[in-house]
């Protein structure tokens, strides 16, 4: 599930130069810059409306930059955890259901799955410590348990390159712990993380620190 990406541990994976966003007629960035290596987990910290799920949203090709360079390689895979994720209660999905998705863009949403595809779901679900609850319909798991499932769902995807946005977020603390440590298994496996956060304690093994304030890098 979590093997090394095809990179080498010291191949730049992400590079934003110079990169410009306006909203509104403001600038929700300006002039940033950022990278992010294989192994590596960039944190990108600051208040609220700074910029942060606003430069994720430009690194995950959801927001097109007003200026400056995203630089990337061509067949480069990202999955992206957004900071709010919604999931109707009632939906006939288990875990494993929700997780399973996380295959989809290799397989296509509707073809049979192959035996290594759910094995790895099987994985994911225990590296994020819910195998006992893997056929339980998501909707009556806690907030944490959810949040936990949907980093599964990351984890099968088998990215170069994970974007979470305030994952840990209201969080109990084996929850906030268990996706801490996934995390770190991530890096150790090859995988480049940018986490946008609040607190930067949350998380070990940083390798480096990106703080913005109103849309700049603060030095």
């Amino acid at each position: 599930m979590l093997s090394p990406s095809a990179a080498l541990p010291t191949m730049r994976v992400l590079s934003l130069r110079g990169i410009g966003v306006t909203r509104d007629g403001h600038p929700a960035l300006d002039g940033v810059n950022a990278q992010v290596q294989a192994g590596q987990l960039l944190l990108v910290v600051g208040p609220n409306g700074s910029g942060k799920s606003t430069l994720l949203s430009v690194a995950a090709g959801l927001l097109p930059a007003d200026s400056g360079v995203v630089e990337m390689g061509p067949h480069t895979r990202i999955a992206l955890l957004p900071q709010s994720t919604a999931l109707a209660p009632h939906l006939p999905l288990t875990v494993t259901d929700v997780v399973a998705m996380g295959t989809w863009a290799r397989l296509g949403a509707w073809r049979p799955s192959r035996r290594a595809d759910r094995d790895a779901v099987t994985e994911a679900i225990a590296a994020v410590e819910l195998t006992d609850l893997a056929r339980r319909p998501i909707g009556t798991l806690s907030g944490g348990q959810r949040q936990r499932a949907l980093l599964a769902q990351v984890l099968v995807q088998r990215a170069d390159l994970v974007l979470l946005d305030e994952p840990m977020s209201g969080l109990d603390a084996r929850s906030r712990a268990i996706i801490a440590a996934s995390v770190t298994r991530l890096t150790d496996a090859g995988t480049a993380v940018i986490a946008v956060t609040h607190d930067a304690s949350e998380f070990t093994s940083i390798d480096d620190v990106l703080e913005l304030h109103d849309g700049r890098v603060r030095n």
